[in-house]
């Protein structure tokens, strides 16, 4: 089953548009995915915090860690939450704000040449049957829509910022990913 793709939009996914977002660099094709994760409150699934988060809705007082975050301007492509619901903050044609200071082989700024996908999730708990078929389903989309993007040039975030960032973590199964988007 593909997702089709229009105007930089998953036709399956939720939108829910951020303002977290400008263009990428002229002249500057996508050729990196990375996968990160999240939770709001950290270790806690649901209620749409991630979602308030990247529109800069968050309520600060709602939760003490939201304190902390809640002035900060952050964005991902794609949110997939536990139960495999996609959602899209961003068009993928756009450049979202997920990877902050990192590099990829060399080459600084991930987020003006990658498309970052949020898995709701931690470090140690292991991700749902339903995140890795949505995974699976948007990565051989994205495979097939952008040529330089590559089983090669999948990544996690702590790979690209490494001692800053630790997701997708140990609870990730690169294995099983890598074999279902072969």
């Amino acid at each position: 089953m593909s997702l089709p793709i229009a105007n930089g939009w998953l036709s399956e996914a939720q939108p829910c548009p951020s303002p977290n977002f400008n263009l990428r660099p002229v002249g500057t094709e996508i050729s990196l995915l990375v996968i990160h994760n999240i939770s709001l409150p950290p270790g806690q699934f649901g209620g749409g915090h991630v979602q308030a988060f990247f529109q800069n809705r968050l309520e600060a007082s709602a939760h003490p860690y939201f304190a902390t975050i809640a002035d900060l301007q952050v964005s991902a492509h794609l949110l997939i939450e536990r139960d495999g619901a996609i959602t899209q903050f961003v068009s993928l044609e756009e450049r979202a704000w997920h990877a902050g200071v990192s590099s990829f082989e060399g080459v600084a700024n991930c987020n003006d040449y990658s498309i970052g996908i949020e898995l709701e999730g931690t470090d140690d708990v292991p991700y749902s049957d339903a995140q890795y078929q949505s995974l699976e389903k948007v990565t051989r989309q994205l495979l097939a829509t952008y040529p330089k993007l590559t089983p090669a040039r999948i990544t996690g975030h702590d790979q690209i910022a490494p001692g800053r960032k630790t997701d997708p973590g140990p609870a990730f199964d690169w294995p099983r990913f890598f074999a279902s988007i072969k």
